[in-house]
């Protein structure tokens, strides 16, 4: 017994160290991955801020040189404006020495070329072109009989040989403007608001009589021995079958197809190219109000009834008022302007 109590301690204390040996292998394996991973992350962020490093390096260094560039840009742009500012300081020099040697050609000219009859002939020039012009905007020929005749007056005054075809060719103006023949613009106009306030009572071409003056027009007699009452219901039942068809002649088959919502733009149409032909003479815009004219009286033909009495009265309106048109151009001074230029140039 006292060997075996002995042997038994010595026993416990072989058996006790073994478990801090794994403990103390295993904090260490733990460190040792700790570490590996540390020093992994360190390699990484090392390799990020390499690269950090690098791409600020590229940065700074494109920075400069743009700087570069940019101070080089700005030496060239101050350099070109000095340059400029020195040729357009010349240029301006240049252009007020060739303004006033101008200046003095212009004045050294007319006062070796104008004389007393060249002066008379620039004027009475100025003078019928203003006067043109004045007819042109109020359609009376006034303004052009009283610079020609200022003209003669003024030639006939001067009593110079050279300006005898001048004169001459003022008389042959002066004598075609009294015979040419004039249209009365403000007649016009009166006929072409009496065409516009005519244009709700044309009767188009597809309108539909009414049906009990067709029933009064072909109505039969009713003879026999049947009471009154029964006629007056024959006739009306008779009546109202006529009136559910309806035939007769149209020459233009489109007219026939319009629905009264077309018939209402219709009318507004054809108004409004009257409107254009009155504006476009109050502008002097002839030709245009020609064409208008014409599309209006084209529209009358092709969709109101030629058999009713308003649509002729409209139509023979219409014809006057384009017949008219044709006479309104006023007659030209293009004979004596060209004595005048001839006149002016020496000859």
């Amino acid at each position: 017994m006292p060997l075996a109590d002995a042997a038994s301690p010595v026993a416990v204390n072989t058996s006790v160290p073994a478990a801090p040996r794994a403990v103390s292998r295993g904090v260490i394996l733990s460190f040792g991955w700790v570490a590996l991973a540390a020093l992994l992350l360190s390699g990484l962020l090392w390799q990020k801020l390499s690269s950090i490093q690098e791409q600020l390096a590229r940065q700074s260094a494109d920075a400069g040189t743009q700087a570069v560039e940019a101070r080089a840009s700005a030496k060239q742009a101050q350099e070109l404006s000095r340059e400029t500012a020195a040729r357009v300081s010349v240029y301006e020099a240049r252009l007020s020495e060739v303004s006033l040697q101008r200046t003095q050609l212009e004045e050294l000219m007319q006062s070796l070329s104008r004389s007393r009859d060249e002066n008379l002939v620039v004027d009475i020039e100025s003078a019928l072109r203003l006067a043109q012009q004045q007819a042109q905007l109020t359609g009376s020929v006034e303004p052009l009989l009283a610079a020609l005749k200022s003209a003669d007056l003024r030639v006939a005054r001067a009593a110079q040989p050279r300006l005898t075809p001048l004169q001459r060719a003022i008389g042959r103006d002066i004598d075609r403007i009294k015979s040419a023949a004039v249209s009365d613009t403000p007649g016009l106009l009166v006929k072409l608001d009496e065409l516009v306030h005519m244009a709700d009572e044309l009767t188009l071409a597809n309108a539909v009589a009414s049906a009990n003056v067709m029933a009064a027009a072909t109505r039969p007699s009713l003879g026999g021995t049947a009471p009154q009452w029964w006629q007056r219901v024959l006739q009306v039942i008779l009546d109202e079958a006529r009136g559910l068809v309806r035939v007769s002649r149209i020459e233009q088959p489109e007219a026939a197809l319009l629905s009264p919502e077309q018939s209402f733009f219709l009318r507004e149409n054809f108004k409004l190219k009257l409107l254009n032909a009155r504006m476009g003479l109050l502008a002097r815009q002839l030709e245009a109000s020609r064409a208008d004219l014409a599309a209006a009286s084209m529209s009358l033909n092709k969709y109101f009834d030629a058999t009713s009495r308003k649509t002729q009265t409209a139509a023979t309106l219409l014809q006057l008022v384009q017949s008219q048109m044709k006479t309104l151009e006023l007659p030209r001074v293009d004979e004596t302007l060209a004595a005048l230029t001839t006149a002016a140039a020496g000859r």
